[in-house]
C-alpha cells in the first residue's frame, strides 16, 4: 500500500495503481471512517493504521454509512455507494484474535466511480 497526494479514479478502471484496478465494478473503491481507527484500536489492542486494513480511502468527519445508496463528489470524480465493505476472515490474521469482530460495523463503505476526476489529499467529500 502506497499513500499518494492525489490519483486519478476511473469510471473504466477505478483508482489508478489500485491492486484490483479494472476488477469488479461495484467495488471499484474502498472507504473507511477515520474514526472507526481509535475504535479497532482500543478492540483489538493493536495499532490500527488505513494501509493494514487495505482500504483505498480514509475519510474523516462524516459518517459513512450514511451515504448507503447515494452518490457523493470527492474532489473532482464522482462516486456511487454500492455496499458495506464487510471484514473478511483475514482479520483474524492481521489483528489477532477478535479482529474480525472488532471490524464488525467499522468496514466502510464500498463504492463505483461514475464520473472520472482526480482526488486530491485533502478534499472533502460531498453528498449529493
Amino acid at each position: 500500500m502506497l499513500s499518494v497526494a492525489d490519483v486519478l479514479a476511473d469510471t473504466a478502471y477505478g483508482l489508478d495503481g489500485d491492486r484490483y484496478q479494472g476488477s469488479n465494478g461495484k467495488r471499484q473503491v474502498s472507504l473507511m471512517q477515520w474514526e472507526h481507527l481509535a475504535v479497532i484500536s482500543a478492540l483489538t489492542g493493536k495499532s490500527v493504521t488505513p494501509d493494514l486494513l487495505r482500504r483505498n480511502l480514509v475519510i474523516k468527519g462524516i459518517n459513512l454509512l450514511a451515504l448507503k445508496d447515494r452518490r457523493f463528489r470527492i474532489g473532482a470524480a464522482e462516486f456511487a455507494a454500492t455496499g458495506l465493505c464487510h471484514p473478511c476472515s483475514r482479520m483474524e490474521h492481521l489483528l489477532g484474535p477478535g479482529g474480525y469482530n472488532a471490524m464488525r460495523g467499522h468496514g466502510g463503505l464500498t463504492a463505483q466511480v461514475i464520473g472520472s476526476g482526480i482526488i486530491r489529499l485533502g478534499d472533502q467529500l460531498i453528498a449529493e
